[in-house]
């Protein structure tokens, strides 16, 4: 398995990536990459003598990317769990670490619309719950409980 992630850049930046990517390498300009953090979410992503920030985000699912020798046989290559997101000098960072659009229109606000949601359950109820369940593997009973005994 290799180690993939989706990075997306504005529009002039991805002209100026791919011409930088498609030259010959023997002609290679003075122009160069990087990419640097300064912590685990907010970094500087430079091409040439530009620098724009940057930010890490998680992806509402995780996609898998493939790739194929033959043009017949898909081999899957990895789970992609993350993006960089390359912006604008000025532009906002997309609030919290995961970014709730995924990349296509129809996984818009995915997060809320797609997937189930949290229950609201009360943690005294769940860790009572507990206490009861370790009480009878003990060989106890459970607090609070009333036992009917019907006959027939």
């Amino acid at each position: 398995m290799e180690e993939h992630f989706i990075l997306r850049v504005p529009q002039s930046v991805a002209d100026r990536l791919d011409k930088i990517l498609n030259e010959d390498p023997a002609s290679a300009s003075d122009d160069f990459l990087d990419l640097a953090f300064q912590d685990a979410r907010t970094g500087k992503f430079t091409i040439g003598d530009d620098q724009f920030p940057a930010s890490l985000h998680d992806l509402p699912c995780v996609l898998e990317s493939y790739k194929t020798y033959d043009d017949n046989v898909l081999i899957k290559t990895a789970d992609i769990g993350q993006i960089i997101m390359v912006r604008e000098r000025g532009d906002t960072a997309p609030d919290g670490p995961e970014y709730k659009h995924g990349l296509t229109p129809a996984m818009r606000d995915a997060r809320r619309r797609r997937f189930r949601r949290e229950p609201d359950i009360n943690p005294d109820l769940i860790q009572q719950v507990e206490n009861d369940l370790q009480s009878i593997m003990a060989g106890g009973t459970a607090r609070d409980v009333d036992i009917l005994l019907r006959c027939c």
